[in-house]
């Protein structure tokens, strides 16, 4: 396959064998385009034209040969920048400068690849800082390459990686240490709360942070057996309107619990949700509702919801959009309507005239015009009868006459069967109403007139024909419910109006029902029938009315006309509800205090005895407590990793 650069050479080679091949740099410039070597023909010419500077029929060849190579290198040049390849893209943009070097498009693009090529080496930088877990660093050098070129696609990416580990890093801990959660035995009776801690502190290693406002004096009760440090020290706050906040893994922040203290302490944290099926306005109120999110934005645009609570809340909150933002199902209707006519026409016998005359018709008269020398003869036939009044006292030109024809046999007997068939299909939206319509609209015009005004027109129309109207319901059994109005309309006659208006008669036949199909099942839906029968006679007074013999002097009239439609639809589930995982389980909601927190249960912790931990099943059963260890045995074991005994220091009361 030829190159667009050979091709290129082929065509110039064409144009300059018609133009003007006597001249010899001409010639020159032709035979190097023959080999391809496009860049030296244009370097020919150029030269030739500094020797010859008025040779106007070189400069033209010379620039119209330099544009066509230039703009041809410079699609290329473009295509291979875009596409990455810089040292190609690099070398043809030199080869154009060496044509043209004052090219705009040259200067443009090889300042591109210069700024490209920085991008990228400041992006290897901003990926080593990364490395070296300098994030400051790393985003400066991210940001300042986006600002020069928001599309480069790897400081995108090194970027939204820069961001989640910030997010991860900002979100606090949830829990203490894994190794703070082996189990111990507590016992302290009317202790202080500082002492509690105290201990809790020496023997765990953990750091404890006091709020001011924190009551140390607090007397604390309590006795547990084989629970781990973390949920311990849970327990005593809850049981002392007491929060924490952790520091790290094994550092603790204690502040009383309440609202002041919560909005200095408590750690926030924002979320975006970009909602694909969901409207964002039912999103808010079911945040607003269950979460109790006060801080809530909210783009109809985007369907976006941007929320701000604490990290439970977030939880919570993004486990319920879950269940919201779910495609809604659809339905595909496949409809058949059958209308089945069929006609019978009857007409027999003998159709005398209604009406016998005597009078004066009008003879046959002959006129003659003559017109430019032109004579026209027009004969107007007679027959017709005559204007004016009739004086019988002179019957000259009376005469007795019937209406043409006087005498009229009737033989006809016409059948007729008709089928109409509708096959509409439509795809329709759960709970959503859909309209079809097979017919025509009539117009119907209105004039209204105004004193001083005149009369104006409107004009309206009326549909007439098929009109089905349906409304679906989808069931997670794979059940559709329909609402079904079905509306067969036609033409009975026209009626005209004043001012030669026109309006309609229109019969109509109408059924709606609600019905309940599972996916695939056809209903039929008949009955609606009009049957219609009409018989009328044409008869000789007296004469016709002789039995047998009166049908020579009559003409029967039968006509009958029935017809039935027929609506068969069928539902055919596209997309039916999918039911989000986990659906049917409880999820754990917290207190109206802490929305999202998760419980604080007892549960059985064998064989050491009952535990206390934290976790979203439903409450356990406690079982016996195990049986404490002697005072020889805490002795001889005072660590007890596997379940210290620390008793609390005699009270006051119980001190000599």
């Amino acid at each position: 396959m030829a190159t667009p650069i050979a091709r290129l050479a082929t065509l110039f080679a064409v144009l300059l064998f018609l133009g003007c091949a006597g001249n010899p740099a001409i010639k020159e410039s032709r035979a190097l385009l023959a080999e391809g070597r496009i860049d030296d023909s244009v370097i020919r010419l150029e030269k030739a034209l500094r020797d010859a500077p008025d040779d106007r029929e070189l400069r033209a060849h010379y620039f119209r040969q330099r544009d066509l190579a230039a703009g041809q290198l410079l699609i290329a040049a473009d295509t291979e920048r875009v596409a990455g390849r810089i040292e190609a893209a690099q070398a043809l943009y030199l080869r154009v400068q060496k044509l043209d070097a004052n090219n705009p498009r040259v200067r443009d693009g090889l300042a591109e690849i210069a700024a490209q090529q920085r991008h990228e080496t400041r992006v290897r930088e901003a990926e080593a800082l990364l490395g070296k877990r300098d994030n400051a660093g790393a985003e400066r050098i991210l940001r300042s390459v986006l600002a020069e070129n928001p599309t480069h696609g790897e400081a995108r990416r090194l970027l939204q990686k820069l961001r989640e580990q910030l997010t991860r890093a900002e979100v606090p801990a949830q829990s203490l240490k894994s190794a703070h959660s082996k189990p111990v035995t507590l016992e302290f009776r009317d202790t202080p709360l500082k002492t509690v801690f105290e201990v809790i502190a020496r023997s765990s290693g953990l750091n404890f942070v006091f709020d001011k406002d924190v009551k140390t004096d607090t007397k604390v009760t309590i006795f547990v057996r084989n629970t781990g440090i973390d949920e311990v020290v849970k327990l005593i706050l809850v049981t002392n309107q007491l929060e924490r906040k952790l520091l790290n893994e094994n550092s603790v922040l204690v502040y009383p619990n309440t609202p002041a203290k919560a909005k200095e302490y408590q750690e926030l944290v924002t979320r975006s949700f970009y909602l694909a099926n969901a409207d964002v306005k039912q999103a808010q109120a079911l945040v607003k509702s269950l979460v109790k999110t006060k801080d809530i934005f909210t783009d109809e645009k985007l369907n976006l919801l941007v929320i701000k609570d604490t990290v439970e809340a977030v939880r919570l909150a993004e486990r319920l959009l879950e269940s919201l933002d779910m495609a809604e199902p659809e339905v595909m209707l496949d409809v058949e309507v059958l209308e089945m006519s069929r006609s019978k026409l009857l007409e027999l016998g003998l159709r005398f005239p209604d009406q016998i005359g005597y009078g004066q018709l009008q003879p046959t008269s002959n006129s003659t015009i003559v017109n430019n020398g032109v004579t026209e003869t027009t004969t107007n036939l007679g027959g017709a009868l005559a204007a004016g009044f009739v004086d019988l006292r002179n019957r000259a030109g009376l005469t007795s006459f019937v209406s043409n024809p006087a005498l009229m046999l009737n033989l006809k007997n016409q059948v007729g069967d008709g089928n109409m068939l509708a096959n509409p299909r439509i795809r329709v939206k759960n709970r959503e109403k859909a309209k079809i319509h097979i017919g025509d609209k009539l117009p119907v015009f209105t004039t209204t007139s105004t004193a001083n005004v005149g009369v104006a027109a409107s004009v309206s129309y009326l549909d007439v024909g098929l009109k089905l109207d349906v409304e679906p319901n989808i069931y997670l059994d794979d059940e559709v419910s329909i609402k079904v109005g079905l509306e067969v309309s036609s033409i009975a006659k026209e009626i005209s109006g004043p001012a030669g208006s026109l309006a309609y008669q229109v019969g109509t036949r109408s059924a709606s029902t609600v019905l309940r199909l599972k996916n695939g099942e056809t209903q039929v839906l008949a009955g609606l029938i009009s049957d219609e029968e009409r018989s009328s006679a044409n008869r000789l007074p007296g004469l016709g009315d002789i039995p047998l013999l009166g049908r020579l002097f009559s003409s029967q009239r039968d006509n009958s006309s029935k017809t039935e439609i027929v609506l068969l639809i069928t539902p055919r589930i596209v997309r039916n509800l999918a039911r989000p995982e986990g659906l049917s389980a409880n999820v754990a909601a917290g207190s109206e205090l802490s929305v999202g927190a998760p419980a604080l249960q007892v549960k059985t912790a064998e064989p050491r005895g009952l535990s206390l931990s934290f976790s979203r099943s439903a409450g356990a059963q406690p079982t016996p407590p195990a049986t404490p260890p002697t005072p020889a045995e805490l002795a001889t074991n005072p660590a007890a990793p596997e379940g210290a005994l620390i008793p609390a220091p005699p009270s006051e009361a119980r001190r000599p």
